[in-house]
């Protein structure tokens, strides 16, 4: 081998979350320091409006401004976490151009008027492309969907007044427990009675309960689990999410429910960050506060579940050496516990008790359009890598059916707890 052909790996300096919360609070820093990137309009109702209001010169320039800084944060998550470079450099403008186009469509007076957001549009084109076209792998490694949500998750804590946080997080945490609780050992019996092997039964029962994609991930780290059942539960967990977010909004008005109920039940019941809040989204802006806070809560157990799975794995089902080694710790609770919640925590603070009303004004519109525009990104790169033919596997129809019954426990016992805990 030449030495040219010789790749040298990219040395990882942060985990994901850490340079999440740097991110995250570095974006609000520089907004504070007078480097505020102004919010792009693109609301519009006919085509002269489309031409006038949007695709003008000066909002042009106000959305490279806004692709240019969400791209040297790419670039930065990128680097800290020791991913490719060539493959964000090449990849992160074609999903900013995607999500643009989503940006577009949901500005239009029509279908803003049917409630449908920005993120339902990143996640459909996501979708469509994804499954349609055989995305290059340049494009398929450089999405990074977590590391988008969670800078806009942390950003959404400048939103979140902390006191609201306490009053609504302590009924949200009574909440996770319960839930968490109950539904893991639902879905723990329904996997054992249609015969579901063990590895998937951990994974399948920590998503469904707990907080879907990363539960997943730290139950499979816990019990050193194999990675291809690893991403089928991550697909699993992604397009059942789908409807669960679009859906459930409309039922909960439909139920006549406040939006504290709507917001802990749409934060108790879907399984991933982004989905809870592209839902919250949906449900309204008080629904969105409420929703992410419970989601907040319900994550906190994901280290405290972590190290009683990895403590159960090693003594009672797997024997093996590798995992008879990797003895578990009170550490394995900090290692998996979600660091971007103190991220959003630190801005909810900040705006809460530090900064005056005239310096919140000056920054809250910029920092919105950024958390949204991160939030759209993040379902652009979601739509991309989610192939919906995973489900027609019949090798995976028991896990499935498994999922999908515990996965409807968990929406009728998080509503009526919801409905005790915040009505």
């Amino acid at each position: 081998m030449s030495a040219t052909a010789v790749s040298v790996k990219p040395k990882i300096i942060l985990t994901e979350d850490w340079t999440v919360v740097v991110l995250g609070l570095a974006i609000i820093s520089i907004s504070l320091s007078g480097l505020i990137i102004p919010a792009p309009t693109f609301g519009w109702k006919t085509g002269s409006d489309l031409f006038e209001k949007v695709f003008n010169a000066e909002n042009g320039w106000v959305i490279f401004q806004q692709f240019l800084f969400t791209y040297f944060f790419a670039i930065a998550g990128t680097l800290l976490t020791g991913k490719s470079l060539k493959a964000i450099l090449s990849g992160f403008p074609v999903v900013f151009v995607l999500t643009l186009g989503a940006l577009l469509l949901a500005g239009n007076k029509t279908l803003k008027d049917l409630n449908l957001e920005a993120v339902i549009f990143s996640l459909g084109i996501g979708l469509l492309i994804g499954n349609l076209v055989n995305l290059p792998d340049w494009l398929r490694s450089s999405l990074s969907t977590e590391l988008f949500v969670k800078i806009g998750l942390v950003l959404l804590g400048t939103s979140v007044i902390f006191g609201d946080v306490l009053k609504a997080g302590s009924l949200g945490l009574i909440q996770a427990l319960v839930v968490v609780l109950s539904v893991w050992y639902f879905a723990f019996w329904v996997c054992k009675k249609l015969k579901v092997d063990d590895e998937l039964t951990m994974m399948l029962s920590s998503a469904v309960s707990i907080c879907g994609v990363s539960a997943a991930i730290a139950t499979s780290g816990a019990i050193d689990g194999d990675s291809k059942k690893l991403s089928y539960v991550i697909s699993l967990v992604l397009i059942t999410a789908i409807p669960m977010m679009l859906l459930m909004p409309y039922a909960a008005d439909y139920l006549g429910l406040s939006p504290q109920v709507t917001g802990a039940w749409l934060g108790g019941t879907i399984d991933t960050s982004g989905a809870v809040v592209a839902a919250g989204t949906l449900a309204g802006e008080e629904a969105l506060k409420i929703s992410t806070i419970v989601k907040f809560s319900q994550n906190v157990l994901l280290g405290v579940a972590a190290f009683a799975i990895s403590v159960y794995w090693t003594y009672t089902k797997n024997n093996s050496e590798t995992v008879k080694q990797a003895k578990p710790s009170a550490s394995v609770i900090w290692e998996r516990f979600p660091k971007f919640i103190l991220g959003f925590m630190a801005a909810s603070l900040i705006f809460s008790f530090v900064l005056n009303a005239e310096a919140i004004d000056s920054v809250k519109g910029s920092l919105k359009s950024l958390q949204g525009l991160w939030f759209a990104l993040a379902f652009t790169s979601i739509g991309l890598e989610t192939r919906l033919a995973d489900l027609l596997n019949a090798d995976n129809r028991k896990p499935l059916y498994a999922f999908l019954i515990a996965q409807t426990f968990n929406i009728f016992i998080t509503l009526a707890i919801a409905y005790v805990l915040f009505d």
